[in-house]
C-alpha cells in the first residue's frame, strides 16, 4: 500500500522561541498532544537519535504502547520523529514545521505551526478502509494538539 501523508497547519498566538521550548520536551507530549495519555519514557530535550516512549489512544476505546525516535532537528524551524507502535499503520513520521508570523500586527509574535504525519497502512483493503475511516479523527487531533499547545503555552505565560 501506498504512504499516506496528512498535514494541518494552524497559527499560534504565542512566539516560536516558545513553541520550540514545548515541543522539545518529549517529557511534556501528554500535556499537548491530543491522543497521548502519558509519557512512559522520555529523555528530556530532544536530541537526534534519542527515544521516548508514549501511552496513546488509538480507534474508539482501544490505546497503544509507542517509541519514538527523533530523526531530525532544524532548531525553531523543523521535528521529524519516526514511530513504532501503531499497527496497522508502519513507517510512521510525525514531522512539525514552525514558522514566525506576525499577530495583530505584531512581527514575530505568533507561530505558523504545520503538524504532519506519513505511514503506510497494512492489512490491504481493510487496512484501506480503515485509512478513510481514521484520517478525518487524526486531522481533528492535530488541530486540537496545536491549540492545546497554545494554550498550554498561554497559560504558562512568556518566559
Amino acid at each position: 500500500m501506498s504512504m499516506t501523508e496528512l498535514s494541518e497547519t494552524a497559527v499560534l498566538a504565542v512566539p516560536v522561541e516558545r513553541v520550540w521550548q514545548v515541543v522539545s520536551a518529549t517529557n511534556r507530549y501528554a500535556e499537548w498532544v491530543d491522543g497521548v495519555f502519558e509519557v512512559t519514557d522520555h529523555h528530556g530535550e530532544a536530541e537526534v537519535g534519542r527515544t521516548y516512549a508514549e501511552r496513546n489512544r488509538t480507534i474508539g476505546p482501544l490505546s497503544t504502547r509507542s517509541t519514538w525516535t527523533v530523526r531530525e532537528i532544524e532548531p525553531l524551524t523543523t521535528r521529524i520523529d519516526t514511530g513504532e507502535g501503531f499497527a496497522p499503520l508502519h513507517e510512521m513520521t510525525n514531522v512539525f514545521r514552525f514558522r514566525p508570523v506576525a499577530v495583530d500586527g505584531v512581527d514575530n509574535a505568533g507561530t505558523e505551526m504545520t503538524y504532519a504525519v506519513r505511514y503506510r497502512v497494512g492489512l490491504g483493503p481493510l487496512g484501506a478502509v480503515i485509512d478513510k475511516v481514521t484520517q478525518p479523527g487524526l486531522r481533528k487531533a492535530f488541530q486540537q494538539s496545536m491549540r492545546n499547545l497554545e494554550d498550554l503555552i498561554v497559560a504558562e505565560g512568556a518566559d
